[in-house]
Protein backbone atom coordinates (compact mmCIF):
# COMPACT_ATOMS: atom_id res chain seq x y z
CA UNK A 1 0.00 0.00 0.00
CA UNK A 2 2.87 2.46 0.94
CA UNK A 3 4.30 2.09 -1.96
CA UNK A 4 1.39 2.76 -4.24
CA UNK A 5 0.64 5.68 -2.46
CA UNK A 6 4.22 6.67 -3.28
CA UNK A 7 4.28 5.87 -6.47
CA UNK A 8 0.62 7.94 -6.79
CA UNK A 9 2.38 10.84 -5.17
CA UNK A 10 5.17 10.66 -7.18
CA UNK A 11 3.20 10.49 -10.53
CA UNK A 12 0.57 13.62 -9.35
CA UNK A 13 3.75 15.24 -8.78
CA UNK A 14 5.29 14.98 -12.44
CA UNK A 15 1.99 15.96 -13.37
CA UNK A 16 1.90 18.98 -11.73
CA UNK A 17 5.53 19.88 -12.75
CA UNK A 18 4.84 19.60 -16.46
CA UNK A 19 1.98 21.33 -16.25
CA UNK A 20 4.04 24.76 -14.18
CA UNK A 21 7.12 24.21 -17.24
CA UNK A 22 4.04 24.33 -20.09
CA UNK A 23 2.88 27.07 -18.15
CA UNK A 24 5.96 28.64 -17.56
CA UNK A 25 7.52 27.93 -21.40
CA UNK A 26 4.40 29.51 -23.34
CA UNK A 27 4.45 32.71 -20.53
CA UNK A 28 7.85 33.12 -21.73
CA UNK A 29 7.28 33.34 -25.18
CA UNK A 30 4.81 35.51 -24.97
CA UNK A 31 6.22 37.35 -23.08
CA UNK A 32 8.43 37.60 -25.28
CA UNK A 33 6.78 38.19 -28.40
CA UNK A 34 5.51 41.35 -26.73
CA UNK A 35 8.24 43.11 -25.64
CA UNK A 36 9.84 45.02 -28.52
CA UNK A 37 13.02 44.64 -29.72
CA UNK A 38 13.90 48.06 -28.25
CA UNK A 39 12.35 50.83 -26.38
CA UNK A 40 12.29 54.69 -27.15
CA UNK A 41 14.52 56.32 -24.65
CA UNK A 42 12.97 59.34 -22.53
CA UNK A 43 14.21 62.59 -24.06
CA UNK A 44 13.19 66.05 -22.96
CA UNK A 45 14.12 68.02 -26.26
CA UNK A 46 10.75 68.32 -28.39
CA UNK A 47 12.96 67.52 -31.79
CA UNK A 48 15.57 65.09 -32.34
CA UNK A 49 16.79 62.27 -34.78
CA UNK A 50 19.68 59.45 -34.55
CA UNK A 51 21.01 58.35 -37.70
CA UNK A 52 23.89 55.76 -38.74
CA UNK A 53 26.19 58.17 -40.89
CA UNK A 54 27.28 55.72 -43.41
CA UNK A 55 24.17 54.20 -44.48
CA UNK A 56 22.19 57.21 -43.49
CA UNK A 57 19.90 55.15 -41.62
CA UNK A 58 17.16 56.36 -39.26
CA UNK A 59 17.16 54.87 -36.14
CA UNK A 60 14.32 56.93 -34.09
CA UNK A 61 13.30 60.36 -34.64
CA UNK A 62 10.54 62.99 -32.79
CA UNK A 63 9.21 65.98 -34.39
CA UNK A 64 12.28 65.89 -36.36
CA UNK A 65 10.92 67.43 -39.59
CA UNK A 66 9.68 70.60 -37.26
CA UNK A 67 11.62 73.55 -38.40
CA UNK A 68 12.88 75.50 -35.43
CA UNK A 69 16.15 78.15 -34.89
CA UNK A 70 19.17 76.54 -35.04
CA UNK A 71 21.38 78.93 -33.24
CA UNK A 72 25.24 78.41 -33.62
CA UNK A 73 24.31 74.54 -35.63
CA UNK A 74 24.22 76.51 -38.44
CA UNK A 75 28.14 76.69 -38.48
CA UNK A 76 28.23 72.93 -39.43
CA UNK A 77 27.23 74.32 -42.96
CA UNK A 78 29.62 76.75 -42.73
CA UNK A 79 32.33 74.38 -41.82
CA UNK A 80 30.95 72.28 -44.37
CA UNK A 81 30.92 75.01 -47.29
CA UNK A 82 34.58 75.84 -46.29
CA UNK A 83 36.03 72.38 -46.69
CA UNK A 84 34.02 72.01 -50.03
CA UNK A 85 36.33 75.33 -50.92
CA UNK A 86 39.38 73.69 -49.89
CA UNK A 87 38.99 70.63 -51.74
CA UNK A 88 38.20 72.16 -55.04
CA UNK A 89 41.23 74.38 -54.11
CA UNK A 90 39.97 77.67 -54.03
CA UNK A 91 41.36 78.01 -50.63
CA UNK A 92 43.63 76.10 -48.21
CA UNK A 93 44.66 75.63 -45.02
CA UNK A 94 47.91 77.83 -45.16
CA UNK A 95 46.16 80.48 -46.08
CA UNK A 96 46.66 83.94 -44.18
CA UNK A 97 43.18 85.68 -43.40
CA UNK A 98 42.82 88.89 -42.64
CA UNK A 99 39.78 89.83 -39.29
CA UNK A 100 37.68 92.89 -40.86
CA UNK A 101 36.09 95.13 -38.74
CA UNK A 102 32.61 93.73 -39.30
CA UNK A 103 34.11 90.32 -38.63
CA UNK A 104 35.57 91.52 -35.34
CA UNK A 105 32.09 93.07 -33.86
CA UNK A 106 30.46 89.61 -33.90
CA UNK A 107 28.85 89.18 -30.54
CA UNK A 108 27.79 86.25 -28.64
CA UNK A 109 30.69 83.62 -28.48
CA UNK A 110 33.83 85.01 -30.13
CA UNK A 111 37.55 84.14 -30.08
CA UNK A 112 38.02 87.79 -29.39
CA UNK A 113 39.84 88.40 -32.71
CA UNK A 114 40.89 91.82 -33.64
CA UNK A 115 40.20 94.29 -36.60
CA UNK A 116 43.73 93.41 -38.46
CA UNK A 117 44.47 90.30 -37.13
CA UNK A 118 45.62 87.42 -39.27
CA UNK A 119 44.97 84.09 -38.84
CA UNK A 120 45.56 80.86 -41.04
CA UNK A 121 42.33 79.60 -42.35
CA UNK A 122 43.66 76.05 -40.31
CA UNK A 123 43.52 78.18 -36.96
CA UNK A 124 40.42 79.51 -37.82
CA UNK A 125 38.46 76.36 -38.64
CA UNK A 126 39.56 75.49 -34.92
CA UNK A 127 38.16 78.40 -33.49
CA UNK A 128 34.67 77.49 -35.08
CA UNK A 129 34.72 73.60 -34.52
CA UNK A 130 36.42 74.39 -30.87
CA UNK A 131 35.00 77.14 -29.25
CA UNK A 132 32.41 78.38 -31.52
CA UNK A 133 33.83 81.65 -32.75
CA UNK A 134 31.17 84.01 -34.21
CA UNK A 135 34.14 85.94 -34.86
CA UNK A 136 36.03 83.38 -36.58
CA UNK A 137 32.74 82.20 -38.20
CA UNK A 138 32.36 85.38 -40.20
CA UNK A 139 36.19 85.81 -40.93
CA UNK A 140 35.99 82.73 -42.60
CA UNK A 141 33.40 83.32 -44.81
CA UNK A 142 34.81 86.70 -46.01
CA UNK A 143 38.18 84.92 -46.82
CA UNK A 144 35.93 82.23 -48.87
CA UNK A 145 33.31 84.15 -50.54
CA UNK A 146 33.89 87.71 -50.14
CA UNK A 147 31.29 88.34 -48.16
CA UNK A 148 29.30 86.89 -45.51
CA UNK A 149 26.04 87.82 -47.55
CA UNK A 150 27.39 85.55 -51.02
CA UNK A 151 28.53 82.90 -48.22
CA UNK A 152 25.51 82.03 -46.93
CA UNK A 153 24.07 82.26 -50.69
CA UNK A 154 26.54 79.18 -51.22
CA UNK A 155 25.41 77.68 -47.95
CA UNK A 156 21.87 77.88 -49.12
CA UNK A 157 22.64 76.48 -52.29
CA UNK A 158 24.61 73.39 -50.52
CA UNK A 159 21.52 72.58 -48.56
CA UNK A 160 19.63 72.99 -51.56
CA UNK A 161 21.92 70.15 -53.21
CA UNK A 162 21.09 67.85 -50.37
CA UNK A 163 17.58 67.94 -50.82
CA UNK A 164 17.41 70.23 -47.07
CA UNK A 165 13.71 71.57 -48.08
CA UNK A 166 13.32 72.67 -43.97
CA UNK A 167 16.46 74.48 -44.00
CA UNK A 168 17.26 78.77 -44.89
CA UNK A 169 19.89 80.67 -43.42
CA UNK A 170 20.25 84.30 -43.15
CA UNK A 171 24.23 84.31 -41.71
CA UNK A 172 27.00 81.89 -41.03
CA UNK A 173 26.75 81.72 -37.52
CA UNK A 174 23.92 81.28 -35.87
CA UNK A 175 23.07 84.77 -34.51
CA UNK A 176 19.80 85.49 -35.99
CA UNK A 177 16.84 85.36 -33.83
CA UNK A 178 14.91 85.96 -37.38
CA UNK A 179 11.92 83.46 -38.36
CA UNK A 180 13.63 83.43 -41.83
CA UNK A 181 16.64 81.23 -40.49
CA UNK A 182 15.68 78.00 -39.27
CA UNK A 183 16.51 74.28 -40.35
CA UNK A 184 15.22 70.93 -38.86
CA UNK A 185 16.51 68.10 -36.69
CA UNK A 186 16.38 66.06 -39.69
CA UNK A 187 18.48 68.32 -41.52
CA UNK A 188 21.05 68.68 -39.33
CA UNK A 189 21.90 65.41 -38.99
CA UNK A 190 22.14 64.94 -43.31
CA UNK A 191 24.43 68.05 -43.18
CA UNK A 192 26.28 66.59 -40.24
CA UNK A 193 26.76 63.31 -42.17
CA UNK A 194 27.30 64.69 -45.47
CA UNK A 195 30.68 66.49 -43.06
CA UNK A 196 31.53 63.90 -41.41
CA UNK A 197 31.90 61.30 -44.14
CA UNK A 198 32.81 63.38 -47.40
CA UNK A 199 35.30 64.93 -44.75
CA UNK A 200 36.41 63.00 -42.17
CA UNK A 201 39.15 65.00 -40.91
CA UNK A 202 36.50 67.80 -39.53
CA UNK A 203 36.81 65.71 -36.81
CA UNK A 204 40.28 65.99 -35.73
CA UNK A 205 39.00 69.38 -34.64
CA UNK A 206 36.26 68.99 -33.00
CA UNK A 207 37.40 66.73 -31.32
CA UNK A 208 39.50 68.95 -29.64
CA UNK A 209 38.66 69.72 -26.16
CA UNK A 210 41.38 72.68 -25.48
CA UNK A 211 44.07 74.16 -27.39
CA UNK A 212 45.48 77.42 -27.39
CA UNK A 213 46.12 79.55 -30.30
CA UNK A 214 48.19 83.44 -30.30
CA UNK A 215 46.56 86.72 -31.15
CA UNK A 216 48.74 88.78 -32.71
CA UNK A 217 47.79 92.40 -32.67
CA UNK A 218 49.15 95.78 -32.79
CA UNK A 219 48.58 95.74 -29.10
CA UNK A 220 51.47 92.81 -28.97
CA UNK A 221 50.94 88.93 -28.73
CA UNK A 222 49.03 87.20 -26.49
CA UNK A 223 47.80 83.60 -26.06
CA UNK A 224 44.31 82.91 -26.01
CA UNK A 225 42.65 79.24 -24.93
CA UNK A 226 40.47 77.58 -27.43
CA UNK A 227 37.79 75.41 -24.90
CA UNK A 228 35.27 73.20 -26.36
CA UNK A 229 31.62 74.18 -25.56
CA UNK A 230 30.98 70.34 -26.71
CA UNK A 231 30.87 68.75 -22.99
CA UNK A 232 30.24 65.42 -24.32
CA UNK A 233 33.52 64.70 -24.69
CA UNK A 234 34.10 64.72 -21.81
CA UNK A 235 30.32 62.58 -20.93
CA UNK A 236 30.84 60.15 -23.56
CA UNK A 237 33.53 58.07 -24.36
CA UNK A 238 33.18 57.39 -28.25
CA UNK A 239 32.26 61.41 -29.45
CA UNK A 240 34.16 62.52 -32.34
CA UNK A 241 32.00 65.99 -32.36
CA UNK A 242 30.30 67.95 -33.37
CA UNK A 243 28.57 70.91 -32.52
CA UNK A 244 26.72 72.62 -30.02
CA UNK A 245 24.61 75.95 -30.31
CA UNK A 246 22.18 77.75 -28.06
CA UNK A 247 20.16 81.44 -28.16
CA UNK A 248 16.91 82.18 -25.62
CA UNK A 249 15.11 81.57 -29.23
CA UNK A 250 16.60 78.32 -30.31
CA UNK A 251 17.14 76.79 -26.77
CA UNK A 252 20.06 74.28 -26.02
CA UNK A 253 20.78 72.70 -29.56
CA UNK A 254 23.37 69.90 -30.39
CA UNK A 255 24.60 67.35 -33.16
CA UNK A 256 26.40 64.98 -31.04
CA UNK A 257 28.85 62.63 -33.36
CA UNK A 258 30.31 59.37 -31.98
CA UNK A 259 32.28 56.06 -33.34
CA UNK A 260 32.38 52.82 -31.93
CA UNK A 261 32.66 49.34 -33.00
CA UNK A 262 32.65 50.16 -36.93
CA UNK A 263 29.84 52.31 -36.02
CA UNK A 264 29.21 55.99 -36.57
CA UNK A 265 26.13 57.66 -34.91
CA UNK A 266 24.78 61.27 -35.54
CA UNK A 267 22.52 62.20 -32.40
CA UNK A 268 20.68 65.96 -33.21
CA UNK A 269 18.76 67.25 -30.49
CA UNK A 270 16.83 70.89 -30.84
CA UNK A 271 14.85 73.21 -28.46
CA UNK A 272 16.82 71.08 -24.99
CA UNK A 273 15.08 73.30 -22.06
CA UNK A 274 18.90 73.46 -20.37
CA UNK A 275 22.25 73.03 -21.37
CA UNK A 276 23.06 69.81 -19.00
CA UNK A 277 19.40 68.24 -20.69
CA UNK A 278 20.81 68.76 -24.49
CA UNK A 279 23.92 66.65 -23.37
CA UNK A 280 22.08 64.09 -21.44
CA UNK A 281 19.68 63.65 -24.25
CA UNK A 282 22.64 63.25 -26.57
CA UNK A 283 23.59 60.80 -24.36
CA UNK A 284 21.03 58.53 -24.40
CA UNK A 285 20.20 58.69 -28.19
CA UNK A 286 23.45 57.72 -28.90
CA UNK A 287 23.39 54.68 -26.69
CA UNK A 288 20.05 53.65 -27.79
CA UNK A 289 21.29 53.82 -31.33
CA UNK A 290 24.20 51.61 -30.16
CA UNK A 291 22.20 49.25 -28.27
CA UNK A 292 19.87 48.43 -31.18
CA UNK A 293 21.52 48.38 -34.33
CA UNK A 294 23.85 46.00 -35.65
CA UNK A 295 25.63 46.39 -38.99
CA UNK A 296 26.29 44.07 -42.15
CA UNK A 297 29.31 44.79 -44.04
CA UNK A 298 29.99 43.00 -47.16
CA UNK A 299 33.34 44.15 -48.89
CA UNK A 300 32.78 42.49 -52.31
CA UNK A 301 35.63 39.96 -52.63
CA UNK A 302 34.04 37.46 -54.64
CA UNK A 303 34.97 37.58 -58.24
CA UNK A 304 32.54 38.83 -60.79
CA UNK A 305 31.90 36.89 -63.85
CA UNK A 306 33.07 38.99 -67.52
CA UNK A 307 30.16 40.82 -69.71
CA UNK A 308 29.67 40.20 -73.52
CA UNK A 309 30.33 43.35 -75.29
CA UNK A 310 28.50 43.99 -78.39
CA UNK A 311 30.32 46.13 -81.50
CA UNK A 312 33.56 46.47 -79.11
CA UNK A 313 36.81 46.19 -79.77
CA UNK A 314 37.01 43.12 -77.03
CA UNK A 315 34.38 40.37 -76.85
CA UNK A 316 34.30 40.74 -73.07
CA UNK A 317 33.99 43.24 -70.19
CA UNK A 318 35.71 42.99 -66.93
CA UNK A 319 33.41 44.10 -63.99
CA UNK A 320 33.58 45.37 -60.66
CA UNK A 321 32.21 46.38 -57.46
CA UNK A 322 31.39 49.81 -57.27
CA UNK A 323 31.23 50.04 -53.43
CA UNK A 324 31.28 48.10 -49.76
CA UNK A 325 28.23 47.45 -48.84
CA UNK A 326 27.05 48.34 -45.86
CA UNK A 327 23.48 47.60 -43.97
CA UNK A 328 22.63 48.75 -40.89
CA UNK A 329 19.45 46.58 -38.98
CA UNK A 330 17.45 47.52 -35.62
CA UNK A 331 14.83 45.04 -35.78
CA UNK A 332 17.09 42.20 -34.10
CA UNK A 333 17.33 40.28 -37.72
CA UNK A 334 19.49 37.57 -37.97
CA UNK A 335 21.69 38.92 -40.65
CA UNK A 336 23.22 36.03 -41.62
CA UNK A 337 20.05 35.21 -43.80
CA UNK A 338 21.02 38.02 -46.13
CA UNK A 339 21.28 36.92 -49.74
CA UNK A 340 23.12 38.58 -52.65
CA UNK A 341 21.38 38.44 -56.89
CA UNK A 342 23.40 39.72 -59.30
CA UNK A 343 21.87 41.30 -61.87
CA UNK A 344 23.35 42.04 -65.19
CA UNK A 345 21.91 42.29 -68.97
CA UNK A 346 22.52 39.47 -70.89
CA UNK A 347 25.31 41.61 -72.69
CA UNK A 348 26.62 45.80 -73.30
CA UNK A 349 26.90 47.40 -76.32
CA UNK A 350 30.18 49.14 -76.99
CA UNK A 351 31.43 51.80 -75.99
CA UNK A 352 31.97 51.28 -72.52
CA UNK A 353 33.37 53.79 -69.94
CA UNK A 354 35.38 53.01 -67.23
CA UNK A 355 33.39 53.03 -63.94
CA UNK A 356 30.17 53.27 -66.13
CA UNK A 357 27.08 51.55 -64.40
CA UNK A 358 26.17 47.89 -66.24
CA UNK A 359 24.65 46.02 -63.26
CA UNK A 360 23.92 45.80 -59.61
CA UNK A 361 24.60 43.45 -56.50
CA UNK A 362 21.26 43.09 -55.20
CA UNK A 363 21.09 42.10 -51.46
CA UNK A 364 18.22 40.62 -49.78
CA UNK A 365 16.60 39.82 -46.40
CA UNK A 366 13.95 37.74 -45.71
CA UNK A 367 12.72 38.21 -49.55
CA UNK A 368 12.67 42.19 -49.13
CA UNK A 369 15.09 44.05 -50.74
CA UNK A 370 17.55 46.09 -48.22
CA UNK A 371 19.92 47.70 -50.94
CA UNK A 372 22.60 47.40 -53.69
CA UNK A 373 25.70 47.77 -55.22
CA UNK A 374 26.77 49.56 -58.60
CA UNK A 375 28.00 46.71 -60.98
CA UNK A 376 30.40 48.89 -62.56
CA UNK A 377 32.94 48.67 -65.84
CA UNK A 378 36.63 47.59 -64.54
CA UNK A 379 38.07 48.76 -68.09
CA UNK A 380 36.97 50.80 -70.99
CA UNK A 381 35.76 49.03 -74.28
CA UNK A 382 35.72 51.48 -77.00
CA UNK A 383 33.37 51.07 -79.77
CA UNK A 384 34.79 48.54 -82.96
CA UNK A 385 35.29 50.72 -86.10
CA UNK A 386 35.24 49.33 -89.68
CA UNK A 387 38.52 48.67 -89.53
CA UNK A 388 38.86 47.32 -86.48
CA UNK A 389 36.59 44.23 -87.39
CA UNK A 390 38.59 43.80 -90.63
CA UNK A 391 41.87 42.75 -88.97
CA UNK A 392 39.94 40.97 -86.48
CA UNK A 393 38.17 38.75 -89.27
CA UNK A 394 41.82 38.56 -90.65
CA UNK A 395 43.28 37.11 -87.34
CA UNK A 396 40.24 34.67 -87.56
CA UNK A 397 40.74 33.41 -90.87
CA UNK A 398 44.73 33.18 -90.77
CA UNK A 399 45.24 32.24 -86.74
CA UNK A 400 41.73 30.81 -85.72
CA UNK A 401 41.41 33.60 -83.13
CA UNK A 402 37.72 33.53 -82.06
Amino acid sequence: MIDKRSNKKRTIASKLLSIVLSFLSIFSLCFISCIPVHAAPDITSPSYIVMEASTGRVICEENANEKRSPASITKIMTLLVTFDQIEKGRVHLTDQVVTSAYAKSMGGSQVFLEEGEIQSLETLIKCIAIASGNDASVAVAEHVAGSEPEFVRMMNDRAEQLGLTGTHFLDCCGLSDSDEHYTTAADVAKMSRELITKYPQVLDYTGIWMEDITHVTNKGSETFTLSSTNKLLKLYNWTTGLKTGSTSKAMYCLSATAKKDDLEMIAVVLGAPTNKARFNDAMALLSYGYSVSRLYEDSNQDTLPNLPVKGGVQDYLRLAYGDTFRYVDVDGNDLSLIEKELVLEPEVVAPIEEGQAVGEMVYKLKGTRIGSVSIQAAQAVPKATYMDCLLRLGDRLLFGVV
